[in-house]
Order: structure tokens, then sequence, then C-alpha cells
């Protein structure tokens, strides 16, 4: 495990920027200048995958597991690295600065793409940086251009309602739809290596500040997305094509009727005999994104909740095991050096822990989730901490501290809250006091949302599992980043011996 630090989480989308949208430009860079200055060692992001208005625009359900979300795209370092001029970046809508409103940011960046690639694409055929971007990560962006273009071409409709030829991937009708479609897959591929080459620049500016990017990669891919299209036979998926059994979470803290994800579950009989080729390559590309990441639902990898594709809530699934050890074991054959966190909140049984204790890889305690009347031996709760895990305040799926303190806590919970702290607190003062008990935990890392630093309510939220509307899409602005905050964000960071230069 690495040594003692903290770190924020926030995602990409929820920076300044005056794009309607966090992106890879100065705001990102400022940013990491914030997080060196308050002496963090972290920056916490969701998935960097493509979003969709169709899915909610959540970074957890994606046309591509690899292709980076191009919403992300900084128009200044377009200007920055010579695609556009000043001039081309100068009409931009009257965007809210606190959240995101995905219908008009999308429509303006996709002006502002048409326009970069029509202003760029003869020069690309010579254009070494991008023909080697395109030759190192062909094995995820041909097929994915190609999905994207034939996409397209069919008005948004799923792969799986393609003519057969297409769904079923005839070599000629992929050849004919690739002639057709040739100007729209060098457009996909050139946003995508404008995206690759912001994100190394920033990540580069991350590691001239000693700052470690942590990741994250969800377990299952969309049904709609190219890696279901292209490798079919690694998911269930019946003879036309379709999901035969699709994951989700069983009741839980979040949902009474469990969480029906919908996204196809994997045919680990075929990976186990590819030396589970899929998962290796996606890993290691992920490991060109970030220092580290979080497995998220590690749990799947070990057993996994299997629903018939015809339910209509997660109640009626079982548990099904997974190959975990062996998986994992050809993980670390492949990265020796590898950091992973493994998301292992809800239900985890003991041959969950028993598969992360054989790999030493940290789980995560929530604080909101310590204070129930078990509080003397929840294991969320501060004094049963161990060193190898991560303490967090909350997730991008809780509620804010200030939003849990006032709205989700009855009486008796916030007497217990208090008597454990020690004094009596308010919504308007607990942030801190979660906060300095995360710090000043055991745990070699701490991660805090953003919106807990700034003691923001339940309007700030970024996700509220099992709703699809009004989630990721809150936004920091740039005068939240006070000197009075990193003060006092410096000061109990050093305090508690998690400063970088401690």
């Amino acid at each position: 495990m690495i040594r003692r630090g903290s770190g924020i989480l926030l995602h990409i989308t929820s920076l300044p920027s005056p794009y309607g949208i966090g992106d890879l430009g100065p705001d990102a860079y400022r940013f990491v200048d914030f997080l060196s200055e308050t002496q963090q060692s972290y920056w916490q992001i969701l998935p960097l995958t493509l979003t969709c208005p169709a899915y909610g625009n959540s970074p957890y359900s994606s046309f591509s597991a690899l292709a980076g979300n191009i919403l992300l795209i900084s128009p200044d370092r377009m200007v920055k690295d010579e695609f556009l001029s000043e001039s081309d970046i100068l009409e931009v809508p009257d965007f809210p600065e606190d959240k995101v409103n995905y219908d008009s940011v999308i429509t303006y960046k996709e002006k502002l793409f048409n326009k970069v690639y029509v202003i760029n694409k003869e020069k690309l055929a010579g254009h070494h940086d991008f023909q080697k971007f395109c030759s190192e990560n062909s094995f995820w962006l041909d097929e994915y251009a190609l999905f994207i273009s034939i996409k397209t071409e069919m008005n948004g409709l799923e792969w799986g309602e393609w003519p057969s030829e297409l769904r079923d991937r005839k070599k000629s009708a992929l050849k004919e739809m690739a002639n057709k479609m040739n100007e729209n897959i060098l457009k996909e591929k050139f946003l995508q290596y404008i995206f690759s080459k912001q994100w190394a620049g920033l990540k580069n500016y991350c590691d001239s500040k000693n700052i470690r990017i942590i990741g994250d990669i969800p377990i299952y891919v969309n049904y709609d997305s190219s890696d279901v299209w292209a490798n079919p036979e690694i998911f269930s998926l019946t003879d036309k094509k379709e999901p035969s059994y699709v994951a989700g979470v069983p009741p839980d803290y979040f949902s009474s009727t469990g969480q029906l994800w919908g996204h196809p579950v994997y045919n680990w009989n075929v990976l186990k005999k590819s030396g589970y080729s899929w998962w290796i390559k996606r890993i290691e590309h992920a490991l060109t994104l970030f220092h580290m990441f979080r497995f998220d639902h590690f749990r799947g990898f070990v057993g996994y909740w299997q629903v018939h594709s015809s339910e209509k809530t997660a109640i009626n699934g079982k548990w099904v095991e997974a190959p975990a050890v062996d998986f994992l074991n050809t993980v670390m054959k492949h990265f020796p050096e590898i950091s992973i966190i493994a998301e292992d909140l809800g239900i985890i049984t003991p041959d969950v822990k028993e598969v992360m204790n054989k790999f030493g890889f940290p789980g995560m305690k929530v604080l909101l989730f310590a204070f129930g009347e078990d509080l003397p031996t929840n294991p969320y709760a501060p004094h049963n901490h161990i060193t190898n895990c991560i303490i967090y305040t909350g997730t991008h799926d809780n509620n804010t501290i200030a939003g849990w303190y006032k709205y989700e806590l009855g009486d008796e919970d916030r007497k217990r809250v208090c008597e454990y702290i020690g004094r009596d607190i308010t919504d308007k003062t607990i942030h801190w006091e979660l906060i300095r008990l995360a710090m000043m935990s055991v745990a070699e890392m701490a991660i805090i949302p953003m919106q807990d630093i700034l003691g923001l309510g339940e309007k700030a939220r970024m996700n509220l599992p099992g709703t699809q509307k009004g989630n990721w899409e809150w936004r920091l602005k740039s005068e939240q980043l006070s000197q009075a905050l990193i003060k006092k964000l410096t000061d109990i960071t050093k305090i508690y011996g998690r400063g970088q230069q401690s």
C-alpha cells in the first residue's frame, strides 16, 4: 500500500469552466494547484468514459469501456494545441455556472467538434502523432469508431436492433459501412486523439505536483456498446445477441428492490480460455490514464448477482460464482506493481474478504455508514479501521455530509454522532467534524468529496442511485476555492500526518 496521505473526490465534469461542463482545460490545472497547495496527494475521479443522455449522463453507462468522454475536451486547449484559433471559440452560450446542462453542452460541443475536424482533416494522413495514436489504440479504437458511426447512421438504434448482417458483424456488411462512413470514422478517431492528448497533458502536470490520479473502472459495460457488439462471445447473450442475464445488486441500503443495472453479465468460461485478454487490455489502457484505480463493485469478480433479462427489478436474482483468484492472479502476473482499490460496499460475504486479503487490496470505509445502533462494532466507525483501507466521508452515491445529517438521520442517530464526537453539532458544522475523523483515522488514505469540504447541502449531491434525472450535474465554482478554505484544509491535512511534506 502507498504511504499515508489524503485527497479529494471530484469528477472532471464538476470543475469550473466557461463552456458549460468541467473539462481538461485551465481550471483542471488550477484544481491540481489547489490540491498541491493544500498538501493533498490524490485526486479521485469517476470513469472517464463517454456519457449519453439516454442513460442519464452516467459515467457508469457508456458506449465504450475505453473511449474517452469527448465532452471533457477543452476548447482552450484545442487553441493552445493549434487545432483551432482564438476566433473559433469566441461565441459561447450563456451556460449555468453551478450545474451541467448536458443537452446544451452537447449541442455546443458538437458544433465545435465539427469545426475542428473540418479545419484539420486534410492534415491527418500525415499527422505523425495522430497516426501513432490510432495504431497503438487500434484494438479498441477501430471497433469503437465504426460502432459509433453505424449508430449515427441508424439514428441511435441499439446495435441489437440493427440489420442482422451488421448486428452479427458480417465482413462484407462491415466493410461496406466502413467505406460509407469513412469521414465519420476519421472524425471520431480524431476526437479520441484530442481527448487523449489533453488528458496526457493534465496527467503529466499531476506528476509534476506529486498528485496521483485514482481512476474508476466499472466492472460491467453497457449492452449497447462497442465492447459487447465486437466481443459477444464474452458476454451472456442469446442466439439473437440479446442479453440472457443482466447484472445488478439485491435489495440493500440504497434500494428496497435492489438495483437492476441492465448490463449483460460476463461469460467467465470464455474469458478464462482467452487468458482474460479483453480484461488485460482494458486494465493496460487504464494504467496509461491513472496512477491507480478503484474496481467498482469488486464483489462481482468473486460472485455476482445475476437477474434474468425479463425481470423488472433486481429482487429475483441469484448469486453466481466467478473465477476471482484465477483472474486476479493473471492480472497480477501482467501488472505486478499495480495498485487496486476494491469497492467493497454493500453485501460483502467472507469469500470476498478472503480474496481481498489474499491480494492485499484495500477496501473502502464510509463514515456516513458508521453511526447506526451497532456503532461500537461497526467496521466503518473510525475506532475499528485498519491501516490497509481507504476512508471516505461519503462517495458519489451518497448524500453530502450536511444533507445526510439534516435529512437522513433521526434524533437518536444525531445524538449518537454527537456523543461519538464529544460535543453538540449542527448541519452547519458536521462536515468538518467528519472530515477530522477521516483525517485522524489510521487508514493509509483519506478521500473527501469536494462537496463535503465545502459543507454543501443535499442539492450538491452527485448521484441518487435508482433515479435517472438530475444526477451528475453538480459543479464547483472557482470562487469557492478561497484562501480561508485552503488554509483550513492544509492545516487539518498536516496535523494528522497526511501532508505531502510530512
